[in-house]
């Protein structure tokens, strides 16, 4: 009984979530440190933050901003790296879709490639019912949302005090790397991500950071022609 028992489940995420404080905390500082050297004072600093909770798409309109980049390009850009977000908002429907409006924009907010990780890969191993999906959600998010504003707002108010020997931007290809690769379950997935990184860097000369939309729209090209060609094979 008590390991269905929405309070268990709850601090069952709680746990579940703990592991990515760990580059969560420097990944929200140096955003806090990158955004105040830009120019930006603390209550835009935190607003970017609180508003967009996004890491990558932070850091991506914040490189852009500082190129003085089209305010058009800026918007862009940002969304169509959180356009991942999308895709996992269509795979969270089968797990939370029933719940009421203002979970789900609750839910939605705090949808973030970690959370989403971690608690699609859990859905998917347990029959819960919709009370239990969100109480393990809800508890994913507890220790990681709270330290990401705070790890944002030290950063922000310790600024340049920060010694640039603890290299802090150690945990933003760490946070994707632990994200990506248990992800990488088939054919499809590999082409797709070798696709998307050699794209990046084969294209890290066009202006703006639009390198990274192109790359990533070839990627899907080729993750969904490799995954229609397994199925033929399959038959």
């Amino acid at each position: 009984m008590a390991a269905t028992n929405p309070k268990t489940i709850y601090w069952r995420g709680v746990l579940d979530g703990s592991p990515f404080i760990l580059v969560l905390i420097p990944f929200g500082m140096l955003f806090g440190v990158a955004a105040t050297e830009a120019g930006l004072n603390l209550a835009q600093v935190m607003g970017f933050s609180i508003l967009v909770i996004a890491g990558s798409a932070q850091f991506t309109a914040l490189q852009l901003m500082t190129e003085n980049a089209p305010t058009i390009i800026v918007v862009l850009t940002a969304l169509s790296v959180n356009l991942r977000m999308a895709m996992y908002s269509v795979a969270m429907v089968p797990h939370l879709g029933a719940a009421p409006l203002w979970k789900r924009a609750l839910a939605s907010y705090l949808l973030v490639d970690q959370s989403y990780t971690v608690a699609y890969i859990t859905y998917e191993k347990n029959t819960w019912s919709l009370r239990q999906k969100l109480a393990y959600f809800w508890g994913v998010l507890t220790p990681m949302a709270p330290l990401w504003y705070g790890a944002t707002y030290l950063g922000a108010v310790l600024g340049s005090a920060i010694p640039p020997e603890y290299a802090l931007d150690f945990a933003v290809p760490i946070t994707f790397l632990a994200l990506i690769a248990p992800s990488l379950k088939s054919l499809a997935h590999v082409a797709a991500a070798f696709v998307s990184a050699a794209g990046t860097l084969a294209l890290i000369w066009v202006p703006y950071s639009l390198g990274l939309m192109i790359a990533a729209f070839f990627a899907l090209i080729v993750g969904a022609r490799v995954e229609v060609w397994m199925e033929r094979q399959h038959r």
